[in-house]
């Protein structure tokens, strides 16, 4: 799997977009008063899209395109992040991707999780810088301590697999010798959907502890020639691990997106170990950590 590290907006660059361009009339006037009043430019930087746009249809404005445009997050976005009203319904983190996109005709929740990190990753380093520091318990030696992590350093993993056509996010995994199952990678609207499902659980007094199995039912959609949802529900309920496990082997290595984890020396015992990065409050709020 081929990963990328070297991209401007991973390494802090904040050059912008030239003048003239469609990016930099992101806010119109507003724009020149910041420019010509105070002296302030807002960046606008390219970012690389994991999927490479390889699974959105014609009719996306995403569309085989490797790389969409954002702006650095302002005072605006900060509003944002601190709306309880978004909070609440789950919905800070796509109003914050919709509010930097240059392009307004993307839907944040149409794109894949793994576009949506890389541009989640990208606004952070752009609003804060590449450097996250955030408290975890350390693997070696479980003691809690102060980590700090690198943004800039985390790679991408691009999309190898070709979908079974063209614009279109459905890829087939050949499970069993008898057995070939299609599916597709998640995006905004099944996490968000998923997120209310587990709500409504919680609410009713059920524990949601059947994580992959809710997952195999938004992401399967067809068995050999079996598509009919109640069948497939049944189905992924009753699967045999070995096939579970060869499923969840294609799904994880190909699906695209950005590499987590990192090496981290412990201040505690200095042993350095690999961690997945947590996303607590002080991702986006460095001081609240």
């Amino acid at each position: 799997m081929t990963t990328r590290k070297g991209n401007d907006v991973f390494t802090g660059g904040t050059d912008g977009a030239p003048e003239g361009s469609m990016a930099q009339g992101w806010a119109g006037e507003r724009k020149d008063v910041l420019r010509d009043e105070f002296g302030l430019e807002i960046p606008v930087e390219d970012i690389p899209l994991p999927s490479k746009g390889l699974v959105y249809p014609p009719s996306s404005p995403l569309h085989m395109k490797e790389t969409v445009q954002i702006r650095a997050m302002t005072a605006r976005e900060e509003d944002i992040l601190t709306s309880r009203a978004l909070i609440k319904n789950g919905t800070v983190i796509s109003e914050l991707i919709r509010s930097c996109l240059v392009d307004k005709r993307i839907d944040p929740d149409d794109m894949l999780l793994g576009d949506r990190n890389a541009l989640m990753v990208a606004l952070r380093i752009t609003g804060y810088g590449s450097s996250y520091p955030t408290e975890m318990t350390c693997p070696a030696c479980n003691e809690k301590g102060k980590f700090e992590f690198n943004l800039s350093e985390l790679p991408l993993k691009f999309l190898e697999q070709e979908p079974v056509a063209q614009g279109s996010n459905v890829f087939e995994a050949k499970v069993d010798d008898n057995m070939t199952i299609r599916f597709k990678y998640m995006t905004g609207h099944e996490e968000k959907e998923m997120s209310k499902a587990a709500e409504r659980k919680k609410k009713q007094g059920f524990q949601s502890d059947n994580l992959i199995t809710t997952r195999y039912q938004y992401q399967v959609l067809a068995v050999n020639n079996i598509t009919d949802k109640t069948k497939i529900q049944m189905f992924v309920q009753k699967m045999p691990t070995k096939i579970s496990r060869n499923l969840r082997k294609v799904m994880d290595s190909g699906e695209p997106g950005i590499d987590m984890k990192q090496h981290v020396t412990c201040p505690s015992c200095s042993e350095e170990s690999e961690v997945s990065m947590p996303l607590g409050a002080s991702f986006f709020w460095p001081d609240a950590g």
